[in-house]
């Protein structure tokens, strides 16, 4: 029983379930055909390869547009990237502009404090250099007040010492004839 279901199952095929002659319809394989080409025949009555190739060609177009779309965009992003770009290098470079300028500055800045520091240190010097020799002077000055009112004293002690009264007396009327003389 074994060998005789395999057996059954190999003689069953299709190609021997037309029997006859081919232009029968009782001819499976010619029912087949017909029925084919029937269908193939109402396909092309109602014109679906044209409506297919149709469709296809709408798919196509609507694929083309989407990747010209996206072409537009990649060019778009890439000349917003060069853009980006470059609004970045300009803004680096004017960075490293206003920095320079400020240690520029900063330098001028440091040379002119330097240069006005020189400039206070040297009034302040002659400053107290003038202070100085007016003290000095001042000091000069009243050592010779001094030295001048001692002398006037010293002489006139001496002068009292030596002179007499007629003396003093001739003197005195000789001074009032000099201050009457100069006032007339």
């Amino acid at each position: 029983m074994r060998i005789l279901l395999p057996l059954a199952a190999l003689t069953a095929t299709p190609a021997f379930a037309a029997s006859g002659p081919f232009f029968s319809l009782s001819n499976t394989d010619f029912v087949v055909t017909l029925g084919f080409l029937v269908f193939l025949g109402i396909l092309l009555y109602f014109k679906v390869p044209a409506l297919l190739m149709g469709q296809l060609d709408a798919r196509a177009e609507g694929i083309q547009k989407d990747l010209d779309e996206a072409k537009a965009l990649r060019e778009e992003a890439q000349a917003l990237l060069a853009s980006y770009e470059r609004k970045t290098k300009e803004a680096q470079a004017q960075a490293e502009e206003i920095v320079a300028a400020a240690k520029a500055e900063a330098s001028a800045a440091a040379e002119q404090a330097k240069a006005d520091l020189e400039a206070s240190v040297a009034r302040r010097l002659s400053a107290a250099e003038d202070q100085i020799e007016s003290a000095q002077a001042a000091a000069v000055k009243e050592v010779r007040d001094t030295a001048i009112s001692v002398a006037v004293a010293a002489a006139g002690e001496v002068v009292a010492k030596q002179m007499t009264a007629t003396e003093a007396n001739r003197m005195i009327d000789q001074s009032i004839d000099d201050v009457a003389a100069k006032l007339h």
